[in-house]
């Protein structure tokens, strides 16, 4: 198993960038799928980005439509830790952004995940 703990939110400008970190304890990473939900007041889960890799190489990402060109996830296996970099932010990226680790491919599905971190707040004011 592995236990994920998330940081680096805070309340930023629109316009600004920030970069979460998710620091994995137990197995690797890369030998999970790894991804990125988020939620909002009054909104439901929502998926954000995921990553696979292979052979120590990232072989696969996904992001929603509202982040592609703006979100970056990669990762670092000498740290053991995968990170959201997040460029141009919008007030509606404001959300609790949460971390999280599929034992098999979650096909997208929040309800694949088997672990997950408690999340860290970012607020984008306009």
């Amino acid at each position: 198993q592995v236990q994920l703990v998330e940081s680096g939110g805070g309340t930023v400008q629109a316009g600004d960038s920030l970069t979460l970190s998710c620091a994995a304890s137990g197995r690797p990473f890369i030998t999970y799928t790894m991804g990125w939900f988020r939620q909002a007041p009054g909104k439901e889960r929502e998926f954000v980005a995921a990553a696979r890799w292979n052979g120590g190489r990232k072989v696969y990402t996904n992001y929603i439509d509202s982040v592609n060109g703006r979100f970056t996830i990669f990762g670092d296996d000498a740290k053991n830790a995968v990170y959201l970099q997040m460029n141009s932010l919008k007030p509606e990226d404001t959300a609790v952004y949460y971390c999280a680790a599929a034992d098999k491919i979650p096909y997208g599905l929040a309800d694949r995940y088997d672990f997950w971190g408690r999340g860290t707040q970012v607020t984008v004011s306009s």
